[in-house]
């Protein structure tokens, strides 16, 4: 079980990461800005609104259940931008680490938690917020289910809300309509329970998750499971080669094992990036391989480096942002790009000397940068070096030209617009994913508006597939031309002139 927040700054050295850097080519490190306003009060968990705003949890136990938003500023630059409050809660229900997503109607479900405010009870509680009103609401969890807690969740491409019952191998599809879920059950044939996994949704609308054997310890676990959304099944999907998950137990470790694993994302090439933990030396790392459904081991991290929870982010190159901490749970963060070959050292945020990697939290911006949260009130931005990779832009097929300021349900179209990735992993304790079109219009005056998304499907890598979304233009937008383009996973289309009237 993870502690709040440690305080104690880490004495360990920098270490040699000799084998790390890529010999083959130069590489260049983004760089850390500051968001300059803070946030009203600490704040940890993110998620992407389709209206371009970033929605945030006030961070800790002792909070009310209150959120912000992060609002861009006119040019569309997030440092400079301002926060606003995002409701409360329902009443009694806090919790810190727990499963989220955006739905297709542009709201947000958050599922269970960890914590309920200071207490350790893996809820059953849940809320959904409408992203109209600003207003939380309760949600209910499925029947007979007795716990929920910090457990995974993915958005299906046919906009079924698939939540994981942390403590058991159950797993339930939602349908939300308002403030009510209806709950299916499926996932039959799970080896393990869910307990410290992660799931990664394939570019085919299955789900991959590596097993962390959580009570029921083996020396040499290396499983993995492909979930088939046709069935409603789970089936193995072959060794890992390595093992991901935490079992200091066999090296003499203090205490019982951890059993935490890292994030596992999806990069346009085709692999999926899956990251470990080790109390017992570096974390270890596997590649999977989609094409022909296979495993490779991937490079370890170094030294004592590991992600026994912690978040990674898709750079639009395509390269992966990881956050890394040396053994279980302990301070001094160290920040790597994967590029498909080498983990390549990159500067950390201020606060990285302080963190390991669990307090961690990413966001894909529709900017192409990442935003960081760390259960504080310093808020970081990551600008990577690298520009969209080849071919991974939607590309608008069909919009109107001419379009009425404060009108709703306007309709585009086009291919890619959920990306290639859910863009940012952590695991079971929470998911920001963005694999969801944004609109954006740059107006007559040069104003950066976003423009309210909704009525999309959520799969990655659709290819050539034609698909849409409904988008709302806000009433405040300048009249006159404009240029619009349609946004996903931080790259932008061509813009498609237009005229506001």
């Amino acid at each position: 079980m993870k502690v709040f927040r440690t305080l104690g700054i880490s004495l360990l050295a920098l270490l040699a990461w000799s084998g790390l850097a890529s010999a083959q080519e130069p590489f260049t490190a983004g760089k850390w800005t500051a968001v300059k306003a803070a946030p009203p009060s600490v704040v940890g968990h993110m998620l992407l609104l389709t209206d371009g705003s970033v929605l945030a949890i006030n961070a800790g136990c002792n909070t009310t259940g209150n959120w912000y938003r992060l609002i861009p500023d006119t040019t569309g630059d997030y440092s400079k931008g301002h926060w606003v409050n995002a409701g409360n809660l329902p009443s009694g229900y806090n919790p810190l680490y727990f499963a989220s997503a955006v739905l297709s109607s542009g709201n947000v479900i958050i599922m269970g938690g960890e914590y309920d405010g200071c207490n350790s009870v893996w809820t059953t509680k849940g809320a959904i917020y409408n992203s109209h009103t600003g207003h939380w609401t309760a949600a209910n969890a499925p029947a007979g289910w007795t716990t929920v807690g910090d457990a995974q969740s993915v958005v299906l491409p046919n906009g079924k809300f698939m939540l994981a019952n942390c403590c058991t191998t159950d797993e339930a599809l939602g349908s939300v309509s308002g403030g009510t879920v209806t709950w299916v059950p499926t996932g039959a044939g799970k080896f393990d329970i869910n307990d410290e996994e992660g799931w990664t949704l394939l570019p085919n609308g299955n789900v991959l998750t590596v097993d962390a054997y959580v009570g029921s310890y083996t020396p040499a676990g290396m499983n993995s499971e492909i979930y088939t959304a046709s069935k409603g099944t789970w089936a193995s999907a072959g060794s890992t080669k390595v093992q991901l998950w935490d079992s200091s137990a066999a090296c003499g470790g203090s205490g019982a094992a951890s059993y935490e694993v890292g994030p596992a994302v999806l990069r346009p090439d085709g692999t999926v990036l899956a990251t470990g933990a080790n109390a017992c030396g570096a974390g270890h790392t596997a590649i999977y391989h989609i094409a022909n459904k296979t495993w490779t081991a991937g490079p370890n991290f170094g030294g004592t480096l590991d992600i026994a929870d912690g978040p990674a982010a898709l750079l639009p190159d395509g390269n992966v942002l990881v956050d890394t901490s040396p053994g279980i749970f302990a301070n001094g963060s160290k920040f790597f790009e994967w590029d498909g070959a080498v983990f390549n050292a990159v500067p950390g945020p201020p606060n990285a000397p302080i963190d390991s990697s669990f307090v961690g939290n990413m966001v894909v911006l529709p900017t192409g940068q990442i935003l960081f949260t760390d259960f504080s009130s310093n808020v970081e931005i990551y600008t990577p070096a690298g520009s969209p990779c080849a071919g991974c832009a939607p590309a608008i097929s069909a919009v109107a030209s001419t379009l009425t300021h404060g009108s709703l349900n306007n309709v585009i179209s086009g291919t890619q617009f959920n990306g290639l990735s859910q863009g940012s992993a952590y695991g079971d304790d929470g998911q920001s994913a963005t694999n969801y079109p944004l609109v954006r219009i740059t107006d007559s005056t040069g104003k950066v508006v976003y423009c309210k998304t909704h009525g999309f499907s959520s799969g990655v890598a659709t290819g050539s597939k034609v698909v849409s979304t409904l988008f709302d233009i806000p009433p405040s937008i300048a009249l006159g031309p404009a240029s619009l383009v349609v946004v996903a996973n931080g790259i932008p289309s061509v813009a498609s002139g237009v005229t506001i009237d």
